[in-house]
Protein backbone atom coordinates (compact mmCIF):
# COMPACT_ATOMS: atom_id res chain seq x y z
CA UNK A 1 0.00 0.00 0.00
CA UNK A 2 1.25 3.48 -0.83
CA UNK A 3 0.47 6.99 0.41
CA UNK A 4 1.81 10.44 -0.31
CA UNK A 5 2.68 12.47 2.82
CA UNK A 6 2.27 16.15 1.97
CA UNK A 7 3.92 19.26 3.34
CA UNK A 8 2.39 22.15 5.27
CA UNK A 9 3.03 25.86 5.52
CA UNK A 10 2.65 28.14 8.51
CA UNK A 11 0.58 31.22 7.79
CA UNK A 12 1.71 33.45 10.63
CA UNK A 13 3.77 32.15 13.53
CA UNK A 14 3.89 33.74 16.97
CA UNK A 15 5.87 32.36 19.91
CA UNK A 16 3.75 33.35 22.90
CA UNK A 17 5.72 31.91 25.84
CA UNK A 18 8.39 29.47 26.90
CA UNK A 19 7.02 26.53 28.84
CA UNK A 20 8.45 24.94 31.96
CA UNK A 21 9.10 21.73 29.98
CA UNK A 22 11.47 23.58 27.64
CA UNK A 23 9.04 23.75 24.72
CA UNK A 24 7.27 26.90 23.53
CA UNK A 25 3.62 27.80 23.19
CA UNK A 26 2.69 29.32 19.86
CA UNK A 27 -0.07 30.54 17.60
CA UNK A 28 -0.05 29.59 13.94
CA UNK A 29 -2.23 28.46 11.07
CA UNK A 30 -1.25 25.18 9.47
CA UNK A 31 -2.24 24.86 5.82
CA UNK A 32 -1.60 21.70 3.73
CA UNK A 33 0.21 21.95 0.39
CA UNK A 34 0.88 19.41 -2.34
CA UNK A 35 4.68 19.03 -2.14
CA UNK A 36 4.76 15.34 -1.22
CA UNK A 37 6.91 12.34 -0.35
CA UNK A 38 5.89 8.77 -1.23
CA UNK A 39 5.58 6.09 1.45
CA UNK A 40 5.06 2.40 0.62
CA UNK A 41 4.67 -0.62 2.88
CA UNK A 42 4.46 -4.36 2.19
CA UNK A 43 4.56 -7.40 4.46
CA UNK A 44 7.94 -9.07 4.70
CA UNK A 45 9.90 -11.75 6.58
CA UNK A 46 11.82 -9.06 8.44
CA UNK A 47 11.56 -5.33 9.06
CA UNK A 48 13.35 -3.41 6.31
CA UNK A 49 13.62 0.33 5.71
CA UNK A 50 14.91 1.87 2.50
CA UNK A 51 14.76 5.35 1.03
CA UNK A 52 15.24 7.23 -2.22
CA UNK A 53 15.12 10.78 -3.49
CA UNK A 54 16.70 13.29 -1.09
CA UNK A 55 19.33 11.49 0.98
CA UNK A 56 18.26 10.57 4.51
CA UNK A 57 21.19 10.30 6.90
CA UNK A 58 21.35 8.72 10.33
CA UNK A 59 20.00 5.56 11.91
CA UNK A 60 16.78 4.40 10.18
CA UNK A 61 15.27 3.70 13.61
CA UNK A 62 15.42 7.43 14.35
CA UNK A 63 13.22 8.20 11.33
CA UNK A 64 9.66 9.11 12.30
CA UNK A 65 8.31 6.49 9.88
CA UNK A 66 10.04 3.76 11.86
CA UNK A 67 9.10 5.36 15.16
CA UNK A 68 5.46 5.36 14.07
CA UNK A 69 5.68 1.66 13.19
CA UNK A 70 7.32 0.79 16.52
CA UNK A 71 4.79 2.92 18.39
CA UNK A 72 1.78 1.03 17.02
CA UNK A 73 3.54 -2.33 17.20
CA UNK A 74 3.70 -1.92 20.99
CA UNK A 75 -0.11 -1.96 21.12
CA UNK A 76 -1.08 -4.06 18.10
CA UNK A 77 0.06 -7.28 16.48
CA UNK A 78 1.67 -5.87 13.36
CA UNK A 79 3.66 -8.04 10.93
CA UNK A 80 7.20 -7.32 9.80
CA UNK A 81 7.17 -4.79 6.98
CA UNK A 82 9.27 -3.71 4.07
CA UNK A 83 9.08 0.09 4.18
CA UNK A 84 10.25 2.45 1.45
CA UNK A 85 10.23 6.25 1.72
CA UNK A 86 10.89 8.35 -1.37
CA UNK A 87 11.87 11.76 -0.01
CA UNK A 88 11.03 14.92 -1.97
CA UNK A 89 10.08 17.43 0.76
CA UNK A 90 13.36 19.11 1.72
CA UNK A 91 14.78 19.02 5.24
CA UNK A 92 15.25 22.16 7.35
CA UNK A 93 12.62 23.98 5.32
CA UNK A 94 9.81 24.47 7.84
CA UNK A 95 7.46 22.31 5.77
CA UNK A 96 6.96 19.49 8.27
CA UNK A 97 8.05 16.74 5.91
CA UNK A 98 9.33 14.40 8.62
CA UNK A 99 6.23 14.97 10.73
CA UNK A 100 4.04 14.21 7.72
CA UNK A 101 5.90 10.95 7.06
CA UNK A 102 5.37 9.79 10.64
CA UNK A 103 1.69 10.76 10.75
CA UNK A 104 0.92 9.22 7.36
CA UNK A 105 2.60 6.00 8.50
CA UNK A 106 0.18 5.83 11.43
CA UNK A 107 -2.79 6.35 9.10
CA UNK A 108 -1.42 3.84 6.58
CA UNK A 109 -0.99 1.14 9.23
CA UNK A 110 -4.44 1.89 10.64
CA UNK A 111 -6.03 1.40 7.23
CA UNK A 112 -3.95 -1.53 5.99
CA UNK A 113 -4.35 -3.64 9.13
CA UNK A 114 -7.84 -2.46 10.10
CA UNK A 115 -6.81 -1.24 13.54
CA UNK A 116 -10.03 0.82 13.75
CA UNK A 117 -8.33 3.76 15.43
CA UNK A 118 -10.40 6.94 15.38
CA UNK A 119 -9.01 10.25 14.17
CA UNK A 120 -8.69 11.39 17.78
CA UNK A 121 -6.80 8.25 18.75
CA UNK A 122 -4.46 8.64 15.77
CA UNK A 123 -3.79 12.23 16.83
CA UNK A 124 -2.87 11.02 20.31
CA UNK A 125 -0.36 8.60 18.85
CA UNK A 126 0.93 11.30 16.49
CA UNK A 127 1.51 13.70 19.40
CA UNK A 128 3.97 11.15 20.81
CA UNK A 129 6.03 11.49 17.62
CA UNK A 130 6.24 15.30 17.51
CA UNK A 131 4.38 18.57 17.95
CA UNK A 132 3.48 19.00 14.26
CA UNK A 133 2.47 15.39 13.67
CA UNK A 134 -1.20 15.55 14.81
CA UNK A 135 -1.93 18.16 12.13
CA UNK A 136 -1.20 15.67 9.38
CA UNK A 137 -3.89 13.34 10.69
CA UNK A 138 -6.51 16.04 10.01
CA UNK A 139 -4.61 17.59 7.10
CA UNK A 140 -7.02 20.52 6.82
CA UNK A 141 -6.48 24.24 7.59
CA UNK A 142 -6.37 24.71 11.37
CA UNK A 143 -5.58 27.36 13.94
CA UNK A 144 -2.99 25.74 16.21
CA UNK A 145 -1.88 26.69 19.71
CA UNK A 146 -0.05 25.07 22.61
CA UNK A 147 2.99 23.33 21.10
CA UNK A 148 1.00 23.08 17.88
CA UNK A 149 -1.02 20.07 19.00
CA UNK A 150 -4.13 22.04 20.07
CA UNK A 151 -6.02 22.51 16.81
CA UNK A 152 -9.23 24.18 15.74
CA UNK A 153 -10.57 23.74 12.21
CA UNK A 154 -11.04 27.09 10.50
CA UNK A 155 -12.78 28.37 7.42
CA UNK A 156 -9.94 29.38 5.14
CA UNK A 157 -10.36 29.00 1.42
CA UNK A 158 -7.50 29.99 -0.85
CA UNK A 159 -9.01 28.01 -3.72
CA UNK A 160 -8.11 29.40 -7.12
CA UNK A 161 -4.94 31.11 -5.87
CA UNK A 162 -1.47 29.84 -6.73
CA UNK A 163 1.23 28.96 -4.24
CA UNK A 164 4.95 29.00 -4.94
CA UNK A 165 7.43 27.47 -2.49
CA UNK A 166 11.13 28.18 -2.77
CA UNK A 167 13.90 26.76 -0.61
CA UNK A 168 17.33 28.32 -1.09
CA UNK A 169 20.36 26.06 -0.55
CA UNK A 170 20.56 26.67 3.22
CA UNK A 171 19.04 24.92 6.22
CA UNK A 172 17.94 26.59 9.45
CA UNK A 173 18.32 24.59 12.66
CA UNK A 174 15.13 24.86 14.72
CA UNK A 175 16.97 25.10 18.04
CA UNK A 176 19.14 27.93 16.73
CA UNK A 177 16.10 29.79 15.39
CA UNK A 178 14.42 29.68 18.81
CA UNK A 179 17.50 31.16 20.53
CA UNK A 180 16.82 34.61 19.14
CA UNK A 181 13.03 34.79 19.50
CA UNK A 182 11.56 36.80 22.38
CA UNK A 183 8.12 35.34 23.21
CA UNK A 184 5.26 37.81 22.89
CA UNK A 185 1.52 37.63 22.31
CA UNK A 186 0.25 39.27 19.11
CA UNK A 187 -1.84 42.39 19.66
CA UNK A 188 -4.64 40.76 17.66
CA UNK A 189 -5.06 36.99 17.63
CA UNK A 190 -4.02 35.25 14.44
CA UNK A 191 -7.40 33.52 14.52
CA UNK A 192 -8.92 36.95 13.83
CA UNK A 193 -6.29 38.19 11.37
CA UNK A 194 -6.53 35.11 9.17
CA UNK A 195 -10.10 36.08 8.26
CA UNK A 196 -8.89 39.26 6.53
CA UNK A 197 -8.54 39.29 2.73
CA UNK A 198 -5.18 37.84 1.65
CA UNK A 199 -4.01 41.15 0.22
CA UNK A 200 -4.23 42.64 3.73
CA UNK A 201 -2.04 39.98 5.36
CA UNK A 202 1.27 41.56 4.31
CA UNK A 203 1.37 44.21 7.02
CA UNK A 204 -0.59 42.29 9.66
CA UNK A 205 0.40 38.60 9.71
CA UNK A 206 4.04 37.86 10.47
CA UNK A 207 6.38 35.01 11.30
CA UNK A 208 8.32 35.89 14.46
CA UNK A 209 11.34 33.92 13.29
CA UNK A 210 11.93 36.10 10.24
CA UNK A 211 13.94 39.02 11.73
CA UNK A 212 16.65 36.84 13.29
CA UNK A 213 16.70 34.22 10.53
CA UNK A 214 16.88 36.88 7.81
CA UNK A 215 19.83 38.46 9.62
CA UNK A 216 21.69 35.15 9.66
CA UNK A 217 20.60 34.08 6.17
CA UNK A 218 19.96 37.14 3.99
CA UNK A 219 19.39 34.91 0.96
CA UNK A 220 16.10 33.80 2.56
CA UNK A 221 15.02 37.43 2.88
CA UNK A 222 15.96 37.92 -0.77
CA UNK A 223 13.60 35.11 -1.80
CA UNK A 224 10.73 36.73 0.05
CA UNK A 225 11.40 40.12 -1.55
CA UNK A 226 11.67 38.51 -4.99
CA UNK A 227 8.24 36.99 -4.51
CA UNK A 228 6.71 40.38 -3.74
CA UNK A 229 8.54 41.88 -6.72
CA UNK A 230 7.01 39.13 -8.85
CA UNK A 231 3.51 40.01 -7.71
CA UNK A 232 2.78 37.91 -4.62
CA UNK A 233 -0.26 38.97 -2.62
CA UNK A 234 1.44 37.55 0.45
CA UNK A 235 4.82 35.96 1.13
CA UNK A 236 6.37 34.53 4.27
CA UNK A 237 8.90 32.13 5.66
CA UNK A 238 7.27 28.84 6.73
CA UNK A 239 7.87 27.68 10.29
CA UNK A 240 11.44 28.13 11.47
CA UNK A 241 12.92 26.73 8.27
CA UNK A 242 14.42 28.20 5.15
CA UNK A 243 11.49 27.74 2.74
CA UNK A 244 9.54 30.83 1.68
CA UNK A 245 6.07 30.61 0.19
CA UNK A 246 4.19 33.14 -1.89
CA UNK A 247 0.46 33.33 -2.60
CA UNK A 248 -0.47 34.70 -6.02
CA UNK A 249 -3.70 35.51 -7.82
CA UNK A 250 -1.83 34.88 -11.07
CA UNK A 251 1.47 33.07 -11.53
CA UNK A 252 3.37 32.91 -14.82
CA UNK A 253 6.32 30.61 -15.51
CA UNK A 254 8.70 33.56 -15.21
CA UNK A 255 9.46 32.59 -11.61
CA UNK A 256 11.51 29.63 -12.87
CA UNK A 257 14.28 31.92 -14.08
CA UNK A 258 14.33 33.69 -10.71
CA UNK A 259 14.99 30.50 -8.76
CA UNK A 260 17.18 28.10 -10.78
CA UNK A 261 19.04 25.14 -9.24
CA UNK A 262 20.24 24.72 -6.54
CA UNK A 263 16.97 26.33 -5.33
CA UNK A 264 14.30 23.70 -4.65
CA UNK A 265 10.85 24.77 -5.82
CA UNK A 266 7.24 23.68 -5.96
CA UNK A 267 4.13 25.38 -7.29
CA UNK A 268 0.46 24.49 -7.57
CA UNK A 269 -3.00 25.94 -7.98
CA UNK A 270 -4.70 25.63 -4.61
CA UNK A 271 -7.76 23.39 -4.49
CA UNK A 272 -8.47 22.40 -0.90
CA UNK A 273 -11.90 20.81 -0.48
Amino acid sequence: MISFPNAKINIGLYITEKRSDGFHNLETVFFPVGWSDALEIATSDEVQFSSGGIHISGDPESNLVMKAYRLLKRDFSLPALKIHLHKQIPFGAGLGGGSADGAFMLSLLNKQFELNLSGEELEQYAAQLGSDCPFFIRNKPVFASGRGEIMELIELSLNGMFILLVKPPVEVATAKAFQFVVPANPEISLKTLIQLPVQEWKDKITNQFEPSVFQQYPEIADVKQSMYDFGAAYASMSGSGSCVFGLFYKLSDGWKSLFPAPFLTFSQKIEIV
